[in-house]
């Protein structure tokens, strides 16, 4: 081991990301004596103790000249500071990070890439997918390892050697439970309450950005094949909520969707809802169906990578081929109307998802980024 402190950059898209996600690995970091820099496009505010932070122009235009200039700024911090690791999360800041590392020359310094979700896999479309994947091959000479959540991109980094070492496959990240304990029969009624809930109402929530992946209006136009007494709660913001809500009052179902914006925290929402549901056109390994599933939700997702690691072979619930709302709207009345089925989906449902649980999730995981 160098005889000095160890020095690791931890980059990603936005500081809400860090915050949201990646918070607990700082703090761990920290305590084993690295010094630790989050680079980000955002505030460094509420990182920690000793975080170092460096403001990046990231932005989600991939050709945005604004991202070039975050790899520049990169390459200047990344000669100056001389870290022994850097670990990439999130595409974006990924690719622009790495390329950061080819302007900076890499030297000794070990990079690893944590997927959070490749945004492309076989069924993505030709031109798209040949963009995407070159700029992971074009990186792919200074990373290093890179760590996956799912089989789908373990398969991809592996056939396409994305990397010059290995390929590892882990847990995610790890969800704090903690935060979610058990609602008694009340705090549900008044969680429901405040949603304005009818008390026969089956009530279905999903928990995300707006955004053409995660895919909302789908979830929409099943909610139009449903009967009058299902309910869509749709907490979140991004760039396509006022299309979503636009799509609802098309479809007539606005009076029974709920749109409470993004919320701090999600558990008065799952403690008002009977079902998880998603209709994402892929996913990485999502936090939010996790949490969800540990609050004993059954789930009705799609059938792309990150759900099927999830859902397939738990019982916790049902996969649905993408974009087809009606046999989505199909399976989630098959739960709507049977109760018995539900509880013993959402029993499956909080099993199946211990073994993503934080305190056991980043042992193994942070071992990872420290070795150097």
């Amino acid at each position: 081991m160098r005889n000095h402190t160890p020095k690791i950059l931890y980059a990603a898209s936005s500081s809400a990301h860090i915050r949201s996600f990646h918070l607990p690995y700082l703090a761990a970091l920290r305590s084993l004596g690295w010094d630790v820099t989050a680079a980000a496009n955002g505030s460094g505010e509420g990182l920690g103790d000793g975080v170092r932070f460096l403001a990046v122009p990231f932005t989600k235009s991939f050709v945005s000249p604004r991202n070039f200039r975050a790899a520049a700024l990169l390459a200047r911090d990344i000669r100056e500071n001389r870290y022994d690791v850097i670990v990439t999360h999130t595409s974006l800041a990924a690719f622009f990070t790495r390329l950061g590392v080819m302007l900076a020359g890499k030297q000794r310094t070990r990079v690893v890439n944590t997927v959070h979700g490749y945004l492309f896999d076989g069924d993505t479309g030709a031109l798209r997918r040949a963009v995407l994947l070159a700029a992971e091959k074009l990186t792919a000479g200074v990373t290093d390892d890179i760590l996956v959540m799912n089989r789908c991109d373990e398969t991809i980094a592996r056939e396409h050697r994305l990397c010059r070492g290995s390929v590892y496959f882990i847990p995610g990240m790890g969800v704090d439970f903690s935060r979610f304990p058990g609602a008694a029969p009340e705090e549900r009624a008044a969680a429901r309450a405040a949603y304005s809930l009818p008390e026969d109402a089956v009530c279905l929530v999903c928990a995300a950005e707006f955004s053409k992946r995660k895919n909302q209006t789908l979830l929409l136009d099943a909610l139009s094949r449903l009967p009058e007494n299902y309910y869509l709660l749709l907490p979140g913001d991004g760039a396509l909520l006022e299309e979503c809500k636009a799509r609802a009052g098309e479809l007539g179902v606005a009076p029974r969707c709920r749109f409470p914006g993004r919320l701090s925290d999600v558990r008065g929402a799952l403690t008002a809802a009977d079902i998880c549901v998603s209709a994402s056109r892929s996913e990485g390994l999502p936090f939010a169906v996790m949490e969800a599933m540990h609050t004993a939700l059954p789930c009705v997702l799609t059938r792309v990578k990150g759900h099927e690691d999830l859902l397939e072979g738990s019982g916790a619930g049902f996969l649905v081929p993408f974009g087809d709302a009606a046999a989505f709207a199909g399976a989630v009345q098959t739960l709507g109307r049977d109760a018995a089925l539900r509880a013993r989906m959402g029993a499956a449902a909080t099993a199946s998802v211990e073994p993503y649980a934080l305190d056991r999730v980043l042992p193994e995981v942070l071992p990872y980024f420290t070795k150097h």
